[in-house]
């Protein structure tokens, strides 16, 4: 049976290139793999996501997993829940895939990763509506506080998401239930944002529609298009919508790690045997 874990304690690869062996030991809130150009950062990020993914459809066991092995907690689990976030806003190449979406304003690939938010963050607005409601008929008084901190995190999430994009006067259109932007008296969609608004959307909204759960959050150097002061508060607002995300993370900006984290970082160099 399968069993969801709360995180990761230890990602295994073995025979990286075919010649490297990785043994990263985990903590359960913020992991961040630093090293030069070229060392394998995001291999190993990657390496790990497509085994996760496999992991999680059933399709292979934790102890077959093509070099990859993980240690879950709890122990006997079989796999967990996660998303991988990548910064890099190149265009779409794939003609397919955008006739598929039939979207003209879907042109780069945080584009495309804010399609399938949509889809996502309406999934969970109804989700926690139905919590909502089914506490304020519950009949029990202390259900009634219950049903109010429901939509807190969502009425967090667009706070700081004005809080963000205050600079440009853009805010949170409330009353839609679609991510939609108004700005000096006109609607904005998330397609029409700036690449580093884009990249903080995808973030932040990412985070929020997992509702809490534990889970693993990985992103590929997600500094890219961020100014130096988000990649500074970068961390502490994830962890803000979600303290149970377990965040694992490449980077080469110190200002990601100023904050607190700087125990927080290993080098590839130090998880690596030949």
């Amino acid at each position: 049976m399968k069993k969801r874990a709360d995180y990761i304690k230890r990602i295994e690869i073995k025979g990286l290139w075919g010649r490297k062996n990785i043994s990263w030991d985990l903590r359960a809130d913020v992991n961040i793999l630093s090293g030069a150009n070229g060392i394998g950062k995001s291999t190993i990020l990657n390496n790990s996501v497509n085994i996760l993914n496999k992991l999680e459809g059933g399709a292979l066991s934790n102890e077959d997993s093509m070099g990859v092995s993980f240690t879950f907690s709890p122990e006997d689990a079989t796999y967990i829940c996660y998303d991988i976030i990548r910064s890099f806003d190149r265009p779409l190449i794939n003609s397919g895939l955008l006739e598929k979406i039939g979207n003209q304003n879907v042109q780069t690939e945080l584009d495309w990763q804010l399609y399938q938010l949509q889809r996502r963050y309406l999934d969970y607005q109804v989700n926690i509506g139905n919590r909502i409601i089914e506490l304020l008929t519950s009949g029990v008084i202390e259900d009634q506080t219950k049903a109010a901190e429901v939509s807190m995190p969502k009425t967090k999430f667009q706070d700081l998401i004005d809080d963000l994009f205050s600079d440009t006067g853009k805010k949170i259109l409330r009353k839609s239930n679609e991510i939609l932007f108004e700005q000096e008296g006109e609607t904005l969609t998330p397609y029409q944002l700036s690449s580093g608004e884009k990249q903080m959307l995808v973030i932040l909204l990412t985070v929020l529609v997992q509702d809490n759960q534990h889970y693993a959050l990985f992103m590929d150097e997600p500094e890219i298009s961020l100014h130096v002061e988000w990649q500074q508060r970068l961390i502490q607002l994830i962890r803000s919508l979600n303290p149970n995300a377990q965040i694992i993370l490449t980077t080469h900006s110190p200002a990601v790690i100023m904050n607190g984290w700087m125990d927080a970082v290993t080098e590839v160099s130090d998880i690596t045997t030949r």
